[in-house]
């Protein structure tokens, strides 16, 4: 059977959670899960991730695994938080090491390197079991290092590597990101089935237009708005560097990624209770 895939959308950062299940034997994962942050008063708060629990419980089902798509750069990460509350294990791609080590120098983060946060950390073509449910990682670099997608069942969870057609595609001007790699990895996810379910982690839609969760691998080929079936390496990677060119750097990236490579847990408490966070500068030729 496939799996049940329960979608809870989060306003504030455009983010989908999903809670995949195995109806067999009601063993179940978290796929991208979010906790409130507000960058004003540095708060954070588990309002959102409170329904996906309450669900959870009422669905009476048993979660084995909450996984990470990528190092998220826009949202912070509610997977520490959920482990201690569930039990369950914390996955996310072998490339986290990579980015662990890149925002650790560019942070001065000593305590970030390593895996401990995490309590697996997938390669591609790994395989787990969520019940009776076989999931498969397919290594999807580009929009950052460590992306995977897990395919399980008839259903892809692909992070920022695809959007909703008319949304396109993650953006490749991170560190450690590249459109060349992003290209290959939607390739992989193209020799898919065409009915294969793709469930997306963000989706910015129009206004008075609902956000969407799903489309399919056959409708992302056909019409996604930077890479067809019929798109070349080439084309896509010149529109997506033109196009990453022009974007601002997301609100919530230096926060967001010291938590997230951590699983989304806090950094070093210091005397009186309070974690800190750090900010890079950058002067300006006319500072």
């Amino acid at each position: 059977m496939p799996p049940i895939v329960r979608s809870f959308f989060h306003i504030a950062s455009s983010t989908w959670t999903y809670v995949v299940i195995d109806a067999a034997t009601k063993r179940a994962a978290i796929v991208d899960s979010v906790l409130d942050f507000d960058i004003a008063s540095g708060a954070l708060s588990t309002e959102s991730v409170a329904r996906v629990l309450e669900y959870v419980d009422t669905a009476g089902v048993t979660v084995d695994w909450i996984l990470e798509t990528h190092a998220h750069a826009d949202h912070v990460s509610a997977g520490a938080w959920l482990r201690g509350k569930l039990g369950a294990k914390l996955g996310i791609g072998a490339g986290i090491v990579d980015v662990q080590r890149r925002f650790a120098t560019l942070l001065d983060l000593g305590d970030a390197i390593g895996d401990a946060p995490f309590d697996r950390l997938f390669a591609d073509g790994d395989t787990f079991s969520i019940g009776s449910l076989t999931a498969r990682v397919i290594a999807t670099p580009g929009h950052t290092s460590d992306g995977v997608s897990y395919l399980i069942g008839d259903a892809v969870f692909v992070g920022d590597t695809l959007f909703a057609p008319n949304g396109g595609t993650g953006r490749c001007d991170f560190p450690g990101g590249d459109a060349t790699a992003s290209f290959r990895s939607i390739g992989k996810l193209y020799e898919l089935p065409d009915a294969t379910r793709v469930f997306l982690c963000h989706d910015y839609p129009p206004s008075g237009t609902e956000p969407r969760a799903e489309t399919t691998i056959g409708e992302e080929k056909l019409a996604n708005i930077h890479v067809r079936d019929d798109t070349s390496e080439r084309d896509f990677v010149a529109l997506r560097t033109m196009r990453d060119a022009t974007l601002a750097v997301p609100k919530l990236l230096w926060p967001a990624i010291q938590l997230n490579i951590r699983g989304g847990g806090l950094p070093p408490d210091v005397p009186g209770g309070v974690a800190f966070l750090k900010i890079p500068l950058r002067f300006g030729p006319t500072f």
